[in-house]
């Protein structure tokens, strides 16, 4: 008897919903968040995973979230290979009577692997992966020296900003000085008379 078990993933979508109202006036498309549930099989798990993972928070997607989903994802491999190797040990042992289905599908997923002894397939491999990673690395490089321009950038216009700032602020105090100047060009001179005393 095979169980199969359901895994439910909580998430909350957002999508457009049409406003409808009372006085006949235009439809809104309006923006609200819905709870939903999304049920998945094992053999969907990892697809709804994938999934999943950008509906969470489109806009957040940092190192420390990658890292953390693929170690979680990673985590369920290893669950699911620590079933496969329980249900064989068992089978091996007559705990368990064989489910052809089973052993077909599992012989299935192990003839899809590569083989690598063979060198040629393991320097394909790793080129491959290499100019993968080669254009990673040039990507994060790139969008690290964008970043670099824009933060000198923003430097650049706020040093422009205040020195134009000081440079308007002496120019108020130098005319607020030439206006006092003035003042007391107009005023007369006062001075004490030392010859009557």
């Amino acid at each position: 008897m095979c169980v199969r078990a359901k895994t439910v993933y909580r998430a909350t979508l957002r999508g457009p919903f049409l406003t409808l109202t009372q006085d006949g006036t235009e439809t809104r498309k309006t923006f609200l968040h819905a709870p939903s549930a999304i049920e998945a099989e094992e053999a969907e798990e990892i697809g709804v995973e994938h999934l999943l993972r950008d509906i969470k928070d489109s806009t957040t997607t940092t190192l420390a979230t990658r890292v953390s989903e693929q170690l979680s994802s990673l985590r369920g491999l290893s669950a699911r290979l620590s079933d496969i190797q329980r249900y064989l040990a068992d089978v091996s042992s007559g705990a368990m009577p064989v489910n052809h289905q089973i052993v077909y599908f599992l012989q299935d997923a192990l003839n899809l692997l590569p083989d690598l002894a063979d060198p040629a397939l393991t320097a394909s491999f790793s080129s491959s992966t290499n100019d993968a990673l080669l254009v990673v690395y040039l990507s994060s490089l790139l969008r690290a020296v964008i970043a670099l321009h824009a933060l000198v950038d923003n430097k650049a216009t706020i040093g422009r900003a205040e020195l134009e700032e000081d440079g308007s602020s002496k120019e108020k105090g130098k005319e607020k000085v030439a206006e006092g100047d003035k003042e007391k060009e107009k005023e007369p001179n006062k001075q004490p008379d030392d010859k009557n005393t």
